[in-house]
């Protein structure tokens, strides 16, 4: 038998040390679907199937917001702070108003924060499905994705009925909403009480214990309480580190005072964690819509009048009149001409305010130097605080690991641009 091996070249070259040792790649996860869900990157390398080093690139979407927000009057601003977490807008919209409120001095009536509790509760619930269908999906599972969607498209029919908006809602205005809720929202919003527990259920059954998702999920993308606290991350993701820490409670706004709710810990801060204190979650979001309709029905009952009620009179200046008003009534046409226009100047004042969104505290820093435009506006985006951590948290997982564990944080791209 003839060797050969001399006649082929590649023989002849010899090897350094260095070529021997073990070599790494360099991928960009993302800023495309499906490794990431939404305009972001991550530059990665990898050691075969594990993480050695992550570097976040963050700014595709490139809207400066804050400083759009700075050439508009307040109560224009809130189409803005839809983009921000674009799966429960509501809140978004409802943090800024009550931080412009909090600017002028507005007192809400009961009704309408009770309104506004059901809205973003809505919200949260919509968000929650959202993040932990994704998960599934992200680990193989594509059916309770499409059980729980049909109960988010219900949640967006309520808000199309209230506003005429599903996604980028631009629900509510400063003082309260820009109408009573109409017959037919009630009426969705009854039929998703009624119908969406099984829903629910059905979810939980196909997930909570199965064998495939939990090994998954289990040991995953682990975040302590300790790093948490370090990175500053909020939510969900920080309860499920074990840190008992929720605005509606620590903060109470809206009268969240007046509800009886739980607040979900995890211990290890893990996928799994992360999931199943959202599951937890929706079920207290549930509770409290409940009971939101029940004090609701006892405002109306002791007074109906009170069923006119949407809107704080306290913010008439900032509150658009009747349209039959400002066909019929001439100071009526004057103010909705200079709120149309932006021509009411707010009070001096340096205001800060945050709400409990579905992924974390959401604030608004706020500055006004009596103008009619913020003279300097700051979004606290839970997103762009935590999403820092992601480098930590997976260094030295798998990559299969970092994707579910991505999903898991809930990382939202409209959250991460200024």
């Amino acid at each position: 038998m003839t060797d050969n091996t001399h006649t082929h070249p590649h023989h002849h070259i010899k090897l350094s040390e260095e070529s021997l040792q073990k070599q790494t790649t360099t991928i960009n996860l993302g800023p495309t679907h499906p490794a990431t869900h939404g305009v972001f990157q991550n530059i990665m390398e990898i050691d075969g199937e594990r993480v050695i080093r992550t570097t976040p690139s963050v700014g595709y979407i490139h809207r400066a917001f804050e400083k759009i927000a700075e050439r508009r009057p307040l109560y224009q601003i809130t189409t803005l702070t839809d983009r921000l977490n674009y799966c429960s807008s509501p809140i978004n919209n409802m943090g800024w108003h009550m931080t412009v409120e909090k600017l002028l001095k507005i007192n809400v009536p009961k009704r309408v924060q009770y309104m506004r509790v059901i809205i973003m509760e809505l919200a949260r619930i919509a968000d929650h499905l959202v993040c932990n269908s994704v998960i599934a999906v992200d680990a193989g599972a594509l059916t309770p994705f499409t059980y729980v969607f049909q109960s988010r498209e219900h949640i967006y029919e309520i808000y199309e009925e209230i506003c005429g908006s599903r996604l980028t809602t631009n629900i509510g205005r400063v003082g309260g909403f820009e109408r009573n809720f109409p017959a037919q929202a009630w009426e969705k919003l009854d039929k998703f009480m009624q119908s969406f527990p099984k829903v629910m259920k059905e979810f939980e059954d196909l997930l909570n214990r199965n064998r495939i998702f939990v090994d998954r999920c289990v040991g995953a993308g682990p975040v302590s309480a300790e790093m948490a606290l370090e990175y500053g991350i909020t939510g969900p993701n920080l309860r499920a580190a074990g840190v008992d820490y929720d605005v509606r409670v620590a903060h109470p706004y809206c009268s969240y005072e007046d509800f009886d709710f739980m607040v979900p810990v995890g211990t290890t801060g893990d996928v799994y964690d992360r999931y199943m204190v959202r599951n937890r979650e929706i079920w207290e979001s549930y509770s409290i819509i409940v009971q939101a309709l029940e004090k609701i029905s006892n405002i109306e009952r002791s007074d109906p009048k009170q069923k006119e009620i949407f809107y704080a009179q306290e913010a008439d200046h900032f509150h658009l009149p009747p349209k039959k008003d400002v066909y019929t009534k001439m100071e009526a046409l004057i103010y909705h001409f200079k709120i149309i226009m932006g021509e009411i100047d707010a009070p001096k004042g340096e205001v800060y305010h945050s709400v409990e969104g579905a992924n974390g505290e959401l604030g608004f820093y706020l500055i006004s130097d009596g103008g009619r435009t913020p003279y300097r506006l700051h979004f606290r985006r839970p997103c762009f605080i935590y999403y820092q951590a992601f480098p930590e948290i997976v260094k030295n997982g798998l990559l299969s690991d970092a994707i579910v564990t991505l999903s898991s944080m809930n990382v939202i791209a409209g959250e991460l641009d200024a």
